[in-house]
């Protein structure tokens, strides 16, 4: 028997999100990408741009220095 593959979830909180890009530059498998938009504050933020490649690793969210990046399992 096979385990089903766990499909993740990235939610950012964009309006708190300054661009950093560390999670862009972390991201194992590139599953996050700067926005082309800026927020309210004038940052481009950081987006999920491929989630079937994300595998949960949790790097985003350690290195977010803004704590603004969560993962959840679907």
């Amino acid at each position: 028997m096979t385990k089903a593959a766990v499909k993740h979830k990235v939610v950012i909180d964009v309006e708190m999100c300054k661009g950093c890009g560390l999670c862009i530059a972390y991201c194992p498998k590139k599953v996050l990408v700067e926005s082309e938009h800026l927020n309210k504050t004038g940052y481009h933020f950081a987006e999920p741009c491929d989630l079937d490649q994300c595998t949960g690793c949790l790097i985003c969210t350690l290195v977010c220095p803004e704590v603004v990046i969560e993962v959840y399992d679907e």
